[in-house]
């Protein structure tokens, strides 16, 4: 696809990420931009003027003075899990670590003006999704949202900004920012230089949720960003999650409302993966009680008629841990709408033999379908 091309649509008047979608499906994008004007005259709208060239080209020139990369909706490098969202952003301006956009991602939201509580059971969540494998997405706000970047730091987070990728708002953020382009990843859809305005926040907000395998609620008052990012996530068929707060504390009214209306309660991160369908990943470094009890457990003399078992070798066993993360890995490149098997043996850059039995044990769980052609989805 040319970036040219599909810049200059998408910054064409009156064209949002809908209408983009809508337009490359009947016109593809060259006749798309053709198209235009007269599409705009039948609805009443005289002198329309598709997007001048001198804009993209200097949106490209700025892009590439930031050290940004351009993602083109429909590319391999694209968030699949985006991919499928009537409104997906049609372009993604990124910086920092690509690789983050392809592993599961769990987005941990809330109040700006959190409490030390929710700051802490903030820090505490990404710090667990992390050592489970999951990139903690946020939108770099003051609050609950810069906890959990800088939480996650370690172990993978990714800051979905209003404005352009290189314009960091608040400007309080600005040394977090420098730090997860280090160590993470930075994404918008708006032109770099971009201030941030109010319009914005909404199309972040459902970038975020759209990324992600489920949205946590920390702290959220009654009217917040955070419920309008749990309400895209809702729209998007993602997971909803809130912690509980204080009925007092105005911070918690907007999770008590999300409770109530049937969202997850969140207690722990063991309530997330709970919420996933998963068991809560065991960290390496914790000492394995269940490996050590056979070997201080007596054993019972064998039956003077029957002969004592030889001792045979054991076959190795892969690590809860890594069996985990690679189911995570499946399920986040599959969703409704059918893959090649082949196609995802690529995507993972992992031998067949090795896939295999990891995707028997996913149909046998119920959790992916096989269908006709070598097809897999998710359940």
């Amino acid at each position: 696809m040319d970036p040219i091309l599909c810049l200059q649509l998408i910054r064409s008047r009156r064209v949002g990420p809908v209408t983009y979608h809508r337009l490359v499906a009947e016109h593809g994008v060259e006749g798309a931009l053709d198209a235009l004007p007269g599409i705009a005259a039948a609805a009443g709208v005289v002198g329309y003027e598709v997007c001048p060239l001198g804009v993209v080209r200097a949106e490209l020139a700025a892009g590439a003075r930031a050290g940004a990369r351009l993602l083109l909706h429909g590319t391999p490098e694209y968030p699949a899990s985006l991919m499928d969202l009537p409104d997906a952003p049609a372009v993604l301006w990124v910086q920092g670590d690509i690789s983050l956009l392809m592993r599961p991602m769990v987005a941990l939201v809330g109040a700006r003006n959190a409490s030390s509580l929710g700051l802490r059971m903030a820090r505490k969540l990404a710090e667990g999704l992390g050592q489970g494998g999951q990139v903690v997405v946020s939108g770099l706000a003051r609050g609950i949202d810069a906890e959990a970047h800088r939480a996650a730091l370690a172990t993978g987070t990714i800051a979905v900004q209003a404005g352009g990728v290189d314009h960091i708002y608040p400007a309080e953020n600005a040394t977090l920012a420098a730090q997860i382009l280090e160590r993470g990843l930075l994404v918008s859809e708006m032109p770099p230089g971009m201030e941030p305005q109010t319009r914005h926040f909404p199309l972040r907000n459902r970038i975020i949720s759209g990324l992600s395998r489920a949205v946590v609620v920390v702290e959220a008052a009654a009217r917040s960003g955070s419920l309008l990012t749990a309400e895209a996530a809702l729209e998007q068929g993602r997971e909803v999650l809130a912690v509980p707060g204080h009925p007092f504390d105005a911070r918690a009214a907007g999770c008590n409302r999300l409770i109530k209306d049937g969202a997850a309660l969140v207690r722990g991160v063991s309530d997330i993966f709970a919420a996933l369908g998963e068991e809560m990943p065991r960290r390496s470094d914790a000492p394995v009680v269940a490996e050590e009890a056979p070997a201080r457990r007596p054993r019972s003399k064998p039956a003077m008629h029957e002969p004592a078992p030889l001792p045979g070798p054991v076959p190795p066993r892969r690590p809860l841990l890594d069996i985990s993360r690679l189911h995570t890995m499946i399920l986040s490149r599959l969703g409704p709408s059918p893959l090649p098997e082949d196609q995802l043996i690529r995507d993972l850059a992992m031998p067949p033999s090795t896939l295999n039995p990891e995707l028997i044990a996913l149909e046998l769980e119920g959790k992916i379908e096989r269908r006709a052609g070598g097809m897999l989805s998710r359940l």
